[in-house]
C-alpha cells in the first residue's frame, strides 16, 4: 500500500461495500493512532495545552476537509479534538477515510 497520506480523496458514488475483514485490517495498520469502531467509523483524540491550540487545530483539519472535499465530524472542547471519520453515502470506511485520517496525522505532526 503507498503512502496514504500523499493519495487525495474521491467521492463516493455510493454502491460499494464498506471496507471489512483483512482489507480493513490492513488500512488500520497504516493509521495506528486511529480506533477502528464497531467497523463502521475510525476516530482520534487529539490533546493540545488549551483551547486556541485545539480551535487552530480543528480549523486546519476543517480547510483540508474541504481542499479534500472529504469532511470528518469534530468535537472540539478546551485542550481536545476529537475527530471522526466514516463515508456517510455507504454507512461505513472507505479508503477516503484512511487517506484523510494519513493526512490529518502529517498534518499534526
Amino acid at each position: 500500500m503507498t503512502d496514504l497520506a500523499s493519495k487525495t480523496c474521491f467521492p463516493c458514488k455510493g454502491g460499494i461495500p464498506p471496507l471489512v475483514g483483512k482489507e480493513l485490517e490492513e488500512y488500520s495498520r497504516h493509521t495506528p493512532d486511529w480506533r477502528v469502531v464497531n467497523g463502521h467509523h475510525i476516530t482520534r483524540e487529539f490533546k493540545f495545552p488549551d483551547f486556541r491550540a485545539a480551535l487552530d487545530f480543528a480549523n486546519k483539519v476543517g480547510a483540508l476537509a474541504e481542499e479534500q472535499g472529504h469532511h470528518p465530524d469534530i468535537f472540539l472542547t478546551w485542550g481536545q479534538a476529537t475527530v471522526t471519520l466514516w463515508t456517510h453515502k455507504i454507512d461505513g470506511l472507505t479508503e477516503s477515510d484512511f487517506i484523510m485520517a494519513a493526512k490529518i496525522d502529517r498534518m499534526a505532526a
